[in-house]
C-alpha cells in the first residue's frame, strides 16, 4: 500500500529534477527516494515564482492522485549549489554581507534570453537597465524570467553598470515598502 493512499498531505524535501516554464510543469525528486513528484506551474506561481532552477532544493506538500504524486504547495526553495562550470565572476566577487545589506527594489523584466544567459530589468522609477545574469537567477532559485514579469532585485553598480546580485519574488520587495 502506498504511504499516501489515504489522501493525506505529506511534506517532502527534495531537489528539482527539471522544470520547464514553457510546458508549465516539471518534476521533483524526493531526498528519501520514490517516484518523481509532479510540480505544476500553478503551484509554483502560488509560491510567487514563475520558474525554479534545476537542482534547487525544495520542500513541498504532496498528495497521491490517480496520475501519481503531485506537489500541492511549495513551502521552501533553496538555490542549487554553485559549480565551477557556471561561475559568474562578478557574483563570486560580491560579498554575501553586501548582498544581504542591499535593499530589495521592485522591478519589471524588460527581456531575458535563457539561451544567451542574460537579460535586463528596470527598477520602478528608473529608466536605467539592470543586467541580470542567468547564474544570478540560478543562485536565487529561479530558472527563467518572462518579459513584463514583476520581480524584486538587489542591485549594485558593477564593473559594467548596474547589475542584479539577487532576484526574488515581487511580494518580497513590496513587503519591504510596507515596513
Amino acid at each position: 500500500m502506498n504511504e499516501q493512499e489515504d489522501n493525506t498531505p505529506r511534506r517532502v524535501v527534495g531537489r528539482v529534477k527539471w522544470f520547464d516554464p514553457a510546458k508549465g510543469f516539471g518534476f521533483v525528486v524526493a531526498d528519501e527516494g520514490g517516484p518523481d513528484i509532479l510540480l505544476h506551474a500553478n503551484v509554483l506561481r502560488n509560491f510567487g515564482q514563475s520558474s525554479v532552477a534545476d537542482s534547487a532544493g525544495i520542500e513541498v506538500e504532496t498528495l497521491a492522485t490517480d496520475r501519481g504524486i503531485q506537489a500541492t504547495q511549495v513551502l521552501r526553495i533553496d538555490p542549487p549549489e554553485p559549480t565551477e562550470e557556471n561561475a559568474f565572476q562578478d557574483l563570486d566577487e560580491a560579498d554575501s554581507d553586501l548582498i544581504a545589506d542591499t535593499e530589495l527594489e521592485p522591478a519589471r523584466v524588460k527581456w531575458f534570453d535563457k539561451g544567451k544567459g542574460f537579460g535586463f530589468a528596470n527598477v520602478f522609477g528608473s529608466d536605467d537597465d539592470v543586467f541580470v545574469h542567468i547564474e544570478v537567477l540560478r543562485r536565487s532559485g529561479l530558472a527563467d524570467l518572462q518579459p513584463g514579469e514583476a520581480v524584486s532585485l538587489r542591485v549594485v553598480d558593477g564593473k559594467r553598470g548596474r547589475m542584479a546580485l539577487m532576484v526574488g519574488t515581487w511580494e518580497s520587495a513590496v513587503g519591504s515598502f510596507e515596513d
